[in-house]
């Protein structure tokens, strides 16, 4: 391995195999695995740190069994629930997030998919949304048909967002109520759709190193534009609450990683950023982490604007929304 090499061949628009990429995961000295990690996002992402914020528009009662997630029906923890918020609230939130300068917004929903009636709720809400703000639409809506994504998109959704959680290979062990693959049908048929895509997943759930390569190459296949970079937050009462929240040598690690393997994509601080330290969240600025979602999350609490926009200016990132015109 040759580890100045592999970096100068990917800031030149080459490409890393999953065998150099794990080889350097185990083996590359620490700091100069992380210094290359920052040389390619230096020179391959945009240096624009735009923010994303959600809402949480249905919540909890999800019948999908995902050990992480304090949302699913199968785990008693103390998250709370409620239906649909309405078109009101969405808007609410879209015009709040504007105001404290995001770029986007996206509606996000418990459950594995969306009924007819609940596809027309959201359409309306992203027209009214469309209507009332700047802000680029996105959603997080489960699995979702073409047929669906081409109404979406006609209400004003621009991105899907719909993560792969982990490595295919390590899916089944942490969810069996639907699959990887079903997850990546959608993302296809909203690339097909003409959608841009979010996809990423959580880190600390038990993923070895050749999970962590095998998840960072699937990411690759998505094309996402967009990488939100989950740190599980154990939550009392899943499957997965009595897990340690990873060091963060590995937090490092990992992000390190998923840059070499996607070396122009925006990693967006997703949950677990407020695990952090400032220092910490500044050292995963540095290896590769460059866009944000703020505000509220769903069940943990989200980045504080101010927090990390201070950091991103350190780093020499460009924060002013970007919204439509």
């Amino acid at each position: 391995m040759n580890l100045k090499d592999i970096a100068d061949r990917i800031i030149n628009g080459g490409e890393i195999t999953p065998a150099e990429a794990l080889d350097i995961l185990q083996n590359a000295p620490r700091e100069e695995f992380h210094r290359a990690a920052h040389e390619i996002t230096q020179r391959r992402v945009t240096k624009k740190f735009d923010f994303c914020a959600i809402i949480s528009a249905r919540q909890g009662r999800c019948p999908e069994n995902c050990k992480w997630c304090a949302q699913s029906a199968h785990y008693k923890t103390s998250c709370e629930n409620w239906g649909w918020v309405g078109t009101k609230a969405c808007v609410d939130a879209a015009v709040k997030a504007e105001k404290n300068g995001a770029s986007r917004i996206g509606i996000v929903t418990s459950g594995k998919g969306q009924t007819p009636a609940q596809i027309e709720e959201i359409c309306d809400a992203l027209r009214e949304m469309r209507k009332q703000t700047k802000l680029h639409l996105c959603a997080s809506l489960g699995l979702v048909s073409a047929e669906d994504i081409a109404k979406l998109k006609e209400a004003g959704l621009e991105r899907l967002h719909c993560n792969l959680e982990t490595a295919p290979s390590h899916f089944g062990t942490l969810c069996t109520t639907h699959t990887a693959e079903e997850k990546l049908a959608t993302i296809r048929a909203a690339r097909a759709a003409g959608l841009e895509v979010c996809c990423g997943g959580i880190i600390g759930m038990g993923e070895t190193d050749e999970q962590l390569v095998e998840f960072a190459f699937a990411l690759k296949e998505t094309g996402a534009n967009s990488i939100p970079v989950n740190i599980l937050h154990p939550i009392e009462g899943t499957p997965l609450g009595t897990a340690q929240f990873l060091p963060i040598e590995r937090i490092l690690d990992s992000i390190a990683i998923l840059r070499f393997v996607n070396p122009g994509t925006a990693f967006r601080f997703a949950g677990g950023r407020r695990d952090l330290t400032d220092d910490d969240a500044r050292r995963c600025i540095y290896v590769g982490m460059s866009a944000g979602i703020a505000g509220p999350l769903l069940t943990t609490p989200g980045a504080i604007y101010e927090d990390d926009r201070a950091l991103a200016v350190e780093a020499g990132y460009d924060v002013s929304p970007d919204v439509k015109a």
